[in-house]
């Protein structure tokens, strides 16, 4: 099997391992697995260890993988488990990953209650807003509804929460009574495509290219074997590790170590308190790469996060004249990472940076019980949550502050709490409360983020303890870090009601624009399929795809993607699902060539028209938070004074035009006629595509394209905020008096004017300005 927690044991040259009958009566496992690394430490373990004496297994290994401990060959000790094991609810069967989500309730559920069926209905399995959002932009999706996931679920227990705080229960309950449609209480699994209707309904096309293509990343499956994107399933997709090359690096001699597909070591890699070892090495946490064996496209929010994104050219060279490994079938280019990663930027932080799980919950990751269709229906945590205001502590905001959904969520402050859930108490490492812990937006306390004194402090899993910069403590003791920050957070109030932080905060985001995607069902093509891998598991809840060498089962149609142009810099603004300004990048932006199963071309580089606004062309711009944040935030220039930023497309939409005719390059006259009669087209038509991928709206107020599929708030900045919000050409204000040399020589000085004294004469101006309305009051 790949990606299990144990190989067949065979050694690498194929070799059959066979242990003495004494031997495998008092060793179990340990018999032919001598020298494998312990899975945990401490109370978990000997827990562990105290179970399987019953079963003659010193090792503990019975306990989450089930099997015969005193078996005397590999096929025996693989197969069944012990009955009296069974009846305790332990393993039915030998489970190869224990982790695997569909029979976790056997085997990490024993001591971890709940969390198997928590995660059955989490984002991180069901990819409902993935699904949503791209059959919405293949015209499929008729509403912002959520019907589909992976698979065929229902929210049997309601709308409360099986985890959480009496405040976040509370909360939770009427979140789900307020959007209905983005928290459903039912999903069906996306159905299969007719191939026979194709020709009748190309657009169906769209859930071949999602099933296909898009779902690999949720962890009810193992995912495919290349590099970077090797891991377990279900909960050993986060808590075993695995390296990008997928190889063993422990001293298990079962375990081949030259075969890719197999973890890192047999250890688990969870909280502060869980220490794992790999060769003079020691960390403790879960490694953001670990996140990034899924998180590497759509959002990229993981690689984004680690300051990469792909590229197309794979240089620098290496030594031998080559070009870079491909990492998730990608080339990549270093940009700047996260301000909270600080790996790759370690000037500003010497120590090092934090992990994904030091933000996220364990409800962002696990889910709380519900069925969440968007991101923003189950990731319970706002930037203020740490950071606060410059006029509120993060105890003196409302629960709700950050995803309002345009009402009144009240000023009553969240305030402290002393107290941890039941469940941070039970598994996760526990800090000293101090002044007590802060709330997520939604009153679950962070376990990991404590008030001391005026100070606050996060504990990294990392090991790593760092003090949180407080904006309200900033504004009271005057250390802003530039006259531009107090200005644009201390000053324009408006930004801080109405913007999310990383609007300005985010460095950069990844822009792929235009996803060419053609669909071929001719000649009997087919390729994997995900859903149908995911749906086809076996007793010991290891699905299709698990198999060493293939990866699983396929449906009908082979999809092959490109783009149009990739960017990074200076991402546009729009409105996301909870009212707030917020970066966009392009989502599905599909440009869809499908042929039938006859080899007919039944559309050629065709958009899909969603019901946003009336009726958009399916090239989505989604709100994301990039997870690229940077100390010094984006100037105001980026914003008020760039066409891109507004929605109008990069320098206002001028560039990247005619692509609806295509175009030839070859000798032509100087009226533009071609002159050959052999030749061709150089650029295929786009019909619909009549401006830039990067345009969103135009100047007067009409938009092209989709923005956002999940929430009905999300689109492009309203025109009165877009009018409010421009300078563009602000500079002819004052030199469009070159022109008159008698009152320019008045202002003008001979020499050279750099910046600074440029914004001295501009203050010069305002002053005078405020004298001249002073005294003729």
């Amino acid at each position: 099997m790949k990606k299990v927690l144990f190989a067949l044991i065979t050694m690498s040259l194929g070799v059959a391992v066979f242990a003495a009958d004494g031997k495998a009566q008092q060793e179990g496992c340990l018999s032919c697995h001598e020298g494998i690394e312990q899975f945990a430490d401490g109370e978990m373990m000997d827990q562990i260890k105290t179970l399987a004496e019953d079963y003659n297994d010193p090792g503990g290994c019975v306990i989450c993988h089930g099997g015969n401990p005193g078996a005397t060959t590999a096929e025996e000790a693989h197969q069944g488990s012990p009955a009296e094991l069974v009846e305790a609810g332990g393993p039915h069967v030998f489970y190869p990953d224990p982790g695997a989500v569909w029979i976790a309730d056997n085997s990490c559920g024993q001591c971890h209650a709940g969390y198997a069926e928590r995660l059955s209905k989490s984002l991180m399995n069901t990819e409902a807003g993935k699904l949503q959002g791209n059959l919405w932009s293949w015209g499929v999706q008729e509403d912002h509804k959520v019907i589909w996931g992976n698979y065929d679920l229902v929210d049997e227990d309601g709308p409360e929460p099986m985890v959480g705080t009496d405040a976040y229960i509370e909360y939770m309950t009427k979140f789900v009574a307020d959007h209905p449609d983005q928290m459903p209480s039912e999903m069906k699994q996306v159905p299969q495509v007719d191939v026979d209707a194709i020709a009748e309904h190309p657009n169906m096309a769209g859930i071949t290219y999602s099933r296909q293509q898009c779902q690999r990343c949720h962890v009810g499956v193992t995912g495919r074997e290349k590099r970077g994107d090797y891991r377990g399933a279900g909960c050993s997709s986060c808590h075993v590790p695995y390296s990008n090359e997928g190889l063993y690096e422990g001293s298990d001699p079962t375990i081949a170590k030259d075969q890719p597909g197999k973890l890192l070591v047999h250890r688990l890699q969870a909280t502060r308190k869980s220490k794992v070892t790999v060769g003079d090495l020691t960390y403790s946490g879960i490694p953001s790469e670990t996140c990034n064996s899924c998180h590497n496209r759509g959002k990229r929010i993981g690689v984004s996060y680690q300051g990469i994104m792909e590229f197309p050219y794979g240089s620098p060279y290496t030594a031998t004249g080559g070009k870079q490994p491909k990492l998730h079938t990608k080339n990549y280019v270093f940009i700047k990472d996260d301000l909270h990663h600080q790996v790759q930027s370690r000037p500003e932080n010497p120590e090092g940076g934090m992990l994904c799980q030091d933000c996220h919950t364990t409800v962002d990751m696990h889910g709380d019980g519900n069925l969440p269709g968007t991101t923003l229906a189950q990731v319970e945590i706002e930037c203020e949550d740490c950071h606060g205001t410059v006029s509120k502590f993060p105890w003196e905001l409302p629960l709700g502050h950050g995803e309002e959904h345009a009402t009144d969520i009240g000023d009553t402050p969240r305030g402290l709490t002393d107290e941890l859930t039941a469940e941070q108490e039970t598994f996760a490492t526990v800090y000293d409360a101090e002044d007590g812990y802060l709330l997520t937006a939604r009153g679950n306390p962070f376990g990991n983020v404590v008030k001391k004194g005026s100070k606050v402090f996060l504990h990294s899993a990392s090991g790593i303890d760092f003090e949180v910069p407080i904006l309200k403590k900033i504004a009271q003791d005057g250390t802003w870090k530039s006259q531009n920050a107090k200005v644009a957070m201390g000053s324009v109030a408006r930004h801080m009601e109405s913007m999310e932080c990383y609007a300005c905060h985010a460095d950069w985001a990844p822009q792929c624009y235009g996803c060419h995607i053609t669909v071929d069902y001719s000649e009997g093509k087919t390729d994997i399929d995900w859903i149908n891998n995911a749906n086809a598991r076996e007793e010991n809840g290891l699905t299709a795809d698990n198999p060493l060498g293939t990866n699983g089962l396929t449906s009908a149609g082979k999809v092959s993607e490109t783009r149009s142009y990739l960017r990074w810099e200076e991402p546009t603004l729009g409105i996301n699902g909870e009212g707030r300004v917020s970066p966009l990048m392009p989502g599905c932006q599909v440009i869809t060539t499908v042929i039938d199963k006859d080899g007919n071309t039944v559309v050629h580089n065709e958009t899909w028209m969603t019901p946003d606004a009336g009726g958009t062309k399916g090239l989505d711009h989604a709100a994301v938070q990039p997870h690229t944040a940077g100390r010094q935030a984006r100037t105001c220039e980026s914003c008020h004074d760039n066409p891109k930023a507004l929605g109008y497309g990069i320098s206002d939409g001028r560039f990247m035009r005619g692509y609806e005719d295509g175009f030839i390059v070859d000798l032509e006259t100087a009226s533009g006629q071609i002159i050959p009669q052999n030749t061709q087209l150089q650029s295929q038509p786009v019909p619909s595509l009549d401006h830039d991928l990067s345009q969103i709206v135009t100047r007067d107020g009409k938009q092209l394209v989709t923005v956002g599929s999940h929430w009905p708030l999300t689109g492009p900045l309203p025109q009165a905020m877009r009018e409010k919000m421009e300078r563009t050409g602000l500079c002819m204000g004052c030199h469009q008096n070159m022109t008159d040399d008698d009152l320019w020589s008045k202002v003008n000085s001979p020499k050279f004017v750099n910046n600074a004294e440029h914004q001295a004469v501009m203050d010069q101006a305002v002053h005078a300005l405020a004298k001249e309305k002073a005294k003729n009051q």
